[in-house]
């Protein structure tokens, strides 16, 4: 019974500690890789230390995926944070309308990301797509949504949005219905108007929940693959080439492993750097939000 009761604690951990191996492993394995030159052409691969960074950094295409990914990032996590408040606001009257928006309001989440671009992109086909026929009657068909460098990259957006809205929304209602009660009578009883009271309690109190799924959407967004891809390919030519796509293509289509490798340690680096400073971001947040005045 002694013995059984001092293994507990290690037994409890067990699981934890073989995620975390089985997490740790492959990324030491590639953070190992990166620092030789291992290709297709190239079967015994010389060890070049930091070179392959050194290269990477040096590059133009590398710089432009970078921007490009921190503006899809930025692009897509803005507009579902907007969106999916604005919409959580709506939906928290409670109404038999209401409740059965909410049900719909899900579906997009259903939807792997990879078949809804793959639907969306036939949708926007300029001579045969939905959207297109749709708009012709105003006068604007024929547009050129993914063959136009800035069509593609607002298109991959707007996909993007499409899909993740209703999660920035679901949490936001979820928040919104744990606020307590008493701020909000008090600022009725005091003759408070919407205005007022979504300023300065509603908003206040929210950011916390709000603040949680624009952690998670511009994480995601950063490291975007699957809907970019099947949307664009990352093109036309580079305005929608991604880190992720860009490492995909050095590592896999050119098989140029270690350096296709060095593009995912680099966007796991700024991944780390950014999810760290929205953590400290939300933590004091949080603890304002305790302290609003009513």
């Amino acid at each position: 019974m002694r013995r059984r009761t001092a293994l507990r604690p290690y037994l409890l951990l067990l699981p934890a500690l073989l995620l975390t191996c089985g997490i740790l492993y492959p990324f030491g394995l590639g953070l190992y890789y990166t620092l030789f030159d291992f290709s297709a052409a190239k079967p015994r691969p010389d060890l070049v230390r930091l070179h392959n960074y050194g290269t990477l950094l040096t590059q133009d295409a590398f710089w432009n995926s970078a921007w490009v990914t921190v503006l899809y990032a930025v692009g897509a996590a803005g507009a579902e944070t907007v969106l999916g408040v604005g919409v959580a606001l709506l939906l928290h009257r409670s109404s038999p309308v209401g409740r059965v928006l909410e049900k719909i309001l899900i579906l997009p989440l259903m939807i792997a990301p990879v078949i809804a671009a793959i639907i969306w992109k036939l949708m926007l086909q300029p001579s045969v797509g939905v959207v297109n026929h749709l708009l012709r009657p105003f006068g604007l068909g024929g547009v050129q949504w993914t063959d136009t460098p800035a069509g593609a990259l607002l298109s991959s957006i707007a996909v993007d949005v499409w899909v993740y809205t209703p999660f920035v929304a679901v949490l936001a209602l979820a928040g919104l219905r744990s606020l307590p009660g008493s701020p909000f009578e008090a600022a009725a009883v005091d003759g408070a108007g919407w205005w007022y009271t979504l300023r300065r309690l509603t908003l206040p109190m929210l950011w916390p929940y709000v603040l949680v799924a624009v952690i998670f959407r511009f994480m995601d967004s950063l490291k975007v693959f699957d809907i970019i891809y099947a949307l664009t390919e990352g093109g036309p030519g580079d305005s929608t080439m991604v880190l992720q796509i860009r490492a995909y293509l050095e590592a896999i289509r050119f098989q140029r492993y270690s350096f296709g490798i060095s593009y995912t340690i680099v966007l796991w680096a700024v991944v780390y750097l950014a999810a760290t400073v929205l953590v400290r971001r939300l933590g004091r947040i949080q603890r304002g939000a305790a302290e609003v005045p009513v």
